[in-house]
């Protein structure tokens, strides 16, 4: 029970060679064309020659009825406590027993060093964390290799193991906006990334390359699907509880470093407060503060304009924050900002129904061609100067659009360097061979 990630490496690591088990189907929400598919045999393995169903997770009783289900695995990342509560209870209502695997039957052991960045909600920062740490290794003289949460969107089998270290290989191996977002920038800097479907054949891949650490780059709020040498968790104090959230409060409570990101926009009151319960959960952990600073590459198109802003998908849907570095970057350098939720189709309009709390922005939602055409005419229908892309990925590149863009990014300052000497006396020991 899941959206395309987390339940496929669960299925992968503790199910697929197991004959005294039969997995039926797995069930999918949250992102658009995921059921209806088969997890094709090449990747479930013998047991399964047929495949396993994909399904929607609105089907959910009726599958545990009809194939006479046992139990339900919970396979997600990124749910409130309450809907972590509600899917506990529709399953136990359904008669069948529910299930959680942890980090132990669910982490994989890797013969290289590696540095985990996960958080406790999605949209909390941890991208900008994860170049952080990736340009800090570098500094120390080390060869660090990304490996990404997977986004199984595209065709399962051809993304057993994506493998991106420049634009063009991007193009090849990404199906969605949403990978698009998370490989971009550190492809910009340089750095290899690894992602896919199977992550024992990913890390297969990753340890026979010419690497020193490994970098994981969680997504959403999921634990690590790599067993990590230093744990750090990115919480963000501009949402107030965030960090009670499946499964980020199990990050938090493993944490070896918390980030406590966005202070700069959120009061001194409300981050000694995030502080305050981030040590009443994980005394143990290094607590560090740092800031989001928004930059704009072309002020010129923003300052006094009328602008459309485009925001990441994930974080302003289910993430549930009304906007992120596209608005902030509007604001900041003087652009009048256009509701564009007048102007959305096709399935845009059902995103603004299901997530009202979404701000005057647009989610860059591309989870298949279709969607992405009606993302370009949204983007198109909207009465604006100029657009300001608050998304990491550069969506000129392949939606054909008739306004200029400007690009938005955060980047992390910390005051005081704490982060950098940890991340940098991690370099110094892994270099040391200790």
């Amino acid at each position: 029970m899941g959206a395309g990630g987390r339940d496929f490496h669960n299925f992968n690591v503790c199910f697929r060679r197991r004959p005294e088990y039969e997995v039926v189907a797995f069930t999918a929400a949250q992102i658009p064309c995921i059921e209806g598919r088969i997890y094709p045999p090449e990747l479930a393995g013998p047991l399964y020659p047929s495949g396993i169903p994909i399904l929607s997770e609105s089907e959910l009783e009726k599958v545990i009825r009809e194939f006479n289900v046992d139990e339900v695995v919970l396979s997600y990342s990124d749910l409130t406590c309450e809907d972590f509560l509600t899917k506990v209870s529709r399953v136990l209502a359904a008669g069948a027993s529910f299930r959680v695997l942890g980090p132990n039957e669910t982490m994989l052991k890797s013969s290289k060093p590696v540095v985990a960045v996960t958080a406790t909600r999605t949209g909390a920062g941890k991208s900008t964390v994860s170049r952080y740490v990736v340009r800090i290794l570098k500094r120390e003289g080390l060869r660090p290799v990304v490996v990404r949460h997977p986004m199984a969107y595209g065709d399962l089998l051809a993304i057993k193991v994506q493998k991106a270290s420049s634009l063009e290989d991007l193009d090849k191996v990404t199906f969605t906006i949403e990978e698009r977002e998370e490989f971009e920038w550190h492809v910009l800097e340089g750095t290899t990334v690894y992602a896919g479907v199977d992550y024992e054949e990913v890390l297969r891949e990753v340890e026979k390359g010419p690497f020193d650490v490994v970098v994981w780059d969680g997504g959403n709020n999921d634990w690590p699907f790599l067993k990590p040498d230093l744990h750090i968790v990115v919480v963000d104090p501009t949402r107030p509880g965030s960090e009670l959230s499946f499964p980020g409060l199990v990050n938090l409570l493993m944490a070896d470093v918390v980030v406590v990101n966005k202070v700069n926009a959120a009061s001194a009151q409300v981050v000694e407060s995030t502080v305050e319960r981030v040590r009443s959960v994980n005394a143990r952990a290094v607590v560090v503060k740092a800031a989001s600073e928004v930059y704009l590459d072309r002020p010129d198109l923003v300052e006094g304009k009328d602008v459309l802003v485009i925001e990441d998908g994930p974080s302003v849907t289910h993430g549930h924050m009304p906007y992120g570095a596209g608005y902030a970057a509007a604001v900041k350098y003087g652009g009048k900002v256009v509701d564009p939720r007048p102007y959305a189709v096709g399935s845009l309009r059902r995103v603004y129904e299901e997530y009202r709390h979404i701000g005057p922005v647009l989610p860059a939602m591309g989870y298949s061609l279709a969607q992405l055409r009606e993302l370009e005419e949204t983007i198109n229908r909207v009465p604006a100067d100029s657009m300001v892309l608050g998304t990491p990925t550069d969506l000129t590149r392949y939606v054909k659009v008739n306004k200029p863009a400007a690009r938005a990014r955060f980047e992390l300052r910390e005051d005081g360097g704490k982060l950098d000497k940890i991340v940098a006396e991690f370099a110094k020991r892994v270099k040391r061979g200790a």
